[in-house]
């Protein structure tokens, strides 16, 4: 959509957990999962520890699972990108 994001691909990583990204977020449809209805959750899955690292066992089983594993996710415009917050893998 030609907006910013954030200032370099390390901002997004950078503090305690991370930070806020800049402005809307668009899903690959377009849709701004902010404030589009058909994303109640608004979460950013993302499997990685507070400090960027792989969280083994919180993934997913690699992103390729939507079964009982777990994966860590956080929600959006929270201001703590890596957060991480257990989230069973079916979850919508």
């Amino acid at each position: 959509q030609g907006q910013l994001l954030a200032k370099s691909w390390s901002s997004l990583f950078e503090g305690p957990a991370g930070a806020t990204p800049r402005g809307p977020i668009y899903s690959f449809n377009g849709r701004n999962v902010l404030t589009d209805p058909l994303w109640p959750h608004r979460l950013a899955w993302h499997g990685s520890t507070p400090r960027g690292g792989q969280a083994r066992r919180r993934d997913c089983h690699g992103w390729r699972s939507s079964g009982a594993g777990e994966g860590l996710a956080a929600p959006l415009g929270e201001g703590r990108l890596l957060a991480g917050q257990r989230h069973n893998c079916s979850e919508a």
